[in-house]
Formats: structure tokens, sequence, C-alpha cells
């Protein structure tokens, strides 16, 4: 099991190594499918919640944690709680107000993480996804330097326990650490067998900055990893599920996962990692030296490029 697996960050603050994801959990069905998500996490032994705010599910996340509080099942000084601030909150006036709206929602007094969800600032707004009238992106021209130093700011306020970046690469991180005052306590990326990302794993661990893996089972673009016919045959030799076996992967990279679910069955499966033979964790890791798949892309979304050093972006 992983209850009881946890990496310190750099600020002293002991994280989980495995918590919940609640990426795509927004329509109707799903928000209430959410809450008992959480419930049955926190039952099952999760330590670690990971929000965020254009999720558009925090309310529900935050209903699925009263009742757990009301239940005196765990103090909330028990739980690990990963915010993001969003794209449309990134002038350094707005920073405030991108956590406090999370903090609202979720119904809590402070998150032990706040990560800048994306290297990309939207024009502020009601809409999270602003566009004009011709359906083009309203991208605000906001350096993401500017972003991080008011984030800095909030360590202040007793609100927030350490702060990270999310979808960062190698040059977007050497650029904020010129002007940091405060390193990132967390590198949040998409991780999985097919975008392995060794060298970034490599420069952040050099740097005390621990690697947060989303999508750990990859995504729903073909060829999805799931359905590679070596994680397969793992599975099927150690008699474990698919997600058992890239789960028990990352953490043994030493990084933290959070795959998500509404589904109770698959919450409480995913909870469960292994030990993994060397031998298996040889040839997980030449999967991705013949594949490369990103499942997020800003470019993909919104016209932007984030991942400038990704090989498949080098003609964007």
């Amino acid at each position: 099991m992983s209850q009881g697996l946890t990496y310190t960050l750099n600020t002293g603050a002991v994280m989980p190594a495995l918590g919940l994801g609640t990426f795509e959990s927004n329509n109707d069905s799903d928000k209430v499918a959410v809450k008992t998500a959480v419930k049955v996490a926190l039952e099952t032994g999760y330590r670690m919640i990971d929000v965020a705010y254009c999720y558009g599910n925090q309310k529900q996340v935050g209903e699925g944690l009263e009742e757990v509080f009301d239940s005196n099942l765990v103090k909330r000084e028990d739980l690990f709680i990963c915010g993001k601030l969003w794209n449309t909150f990134h002038r350094k006036e707005l920073v405030q107000t991108g956590l406090d709206l999370t903090l609202e929602e979720l119904g809590v007094d402070y998150l032990d993480l706040f990560i800048m969800h994306w290297p990309v600032a939207f024009q502020p707004g009601p809409d999270n996804y602003p566009q004009d009238a011709n359906g083009e992106w309203l991208i605000d021209n906001v350096d993401y330097i500017e972003t991080w130093l008011a984030m800095e700011k909030l360590l202040e306020t007793g609100k927030v326990k350490a702060i990270g970046v999310s979808n960062f690469n190698i040059p977007k991180l050497e650029r904020l650490l010129k002007a940091a005052h405060i390193t990132p306590a967390v590198n949040q990326c998409e991780l999985h067998p097919y975008l392995a990302q060794n060298e970034l794993i490599r420069y952040c661990e050099e740097r005390g900055i621990h690697m947060m893996a989303y999508s750990p089972l990859g995504g729903p673009k073909s060829p999805r990893t799931l359905d590679d016919p070596l994680i397969k045959v793992i599975a099927d030799k150690h008699k474990r599920p698919l997600a058992q076996v890239m789960t028990s992967w990352a953490i043994q990279r030493g990084t933290s996962v959070i795959p998500k679910s509404a589904n109770p069955e698959r919450v409480k499966a995913n909870f469960v990692h292994f030990e993994l033979p060397q031998e298996d964790i040889d040839a997980l890791n030449e999967l991705g030296k013949k594949h490369h798949r990103r499942h997020c892309d800003s470019f993909d979304m919104w016209g932007v490029v984030t991942f400038d050093d990704d090989p498949k972006d080098s003609g964007h």
C-alpha cells in the first residue's frame, strides 16, 4: 500500500507519495461523483488531494472534505491539499484573489501547496477560457516571473505552506530560478512511460524541486500508454491492474503521483502500489526512448508554445 510512503519537500514539509487527482470530474454527474470519490479516497487511506480552480469541482471536493471532517475520520492537519493558480489570475494584483477563491470553494483555511498551473496567462474575467468573437484565445501579456514573485508573498499570509509550479520545462525553470527569491517546492508535470522526462527529473532533483506526476496513466490520445503490450505483460506477470504498474513505476522513480478517478473502485485500486523488480523498471524506462506522447499541450489547446524544448514542438 502507499499509505505511509512520503517525500520531504525543500520546505521541510512531508508530502504523501500518492494522492487523488480530480481533473475532468466537472460535469453534473461527475461533480456528484467527485464528492463521493473524495470520501472514499480518505476512507481508503489517501492523505493527499490535488485540485484546481479551472476543474470546476472544488465546491464538491470541499463538500466531501467537510463530511469527512465532521465524521472525525481525519482532521485538516492530517491532509496535504494541493491547489493551483489559474491562468486568469496571473496579474500580480489578482494572485491573492486566485488563492482566496480556491480556499473559499474548498472550505479550508490554508493549502499545503499552491502551484502556478501553467506559465501561460489569460486575460482576467469571469470566463476561465476567454476567447474573442472570432474564437481567438485572449492571452494576457503577463510574465510568469511577475506571477511567481507575487506568489512568494502568499507565504507571508499563512494561507499557503509551500508554492510550486506546473508544466515548467528546463528553460522556463532556469529563467524562473534566476529571478526567484524562493525555489519552487514542486514542479507538477505530465509524466508516464511514454513521457518519462528523465532530464527534467534530474534537473529538478539537483535543485531540490520535487517532481509530481499528473496523468501518470497517460491519456486518451492514441497510442494510449495503457494499451502498450509491455505494460500488459508486466501487469499479468504480477497479477496487478495496469494502473498499479504505472503508478508503482512512477513512485520508484522518486516522483509522487495523482491518478484521477471518480469511480470508487478505481479510487481504491489506485491507492495500491508494489515494488517492481529492476528488470521491469528498466523495460518501462525503455518505452520512453521509443515513444514520445504528450497528452496535455498548451499549443494544442490554446496555440501557445510552452514546451519549446519538446521535440514534437520544434516546428511551432
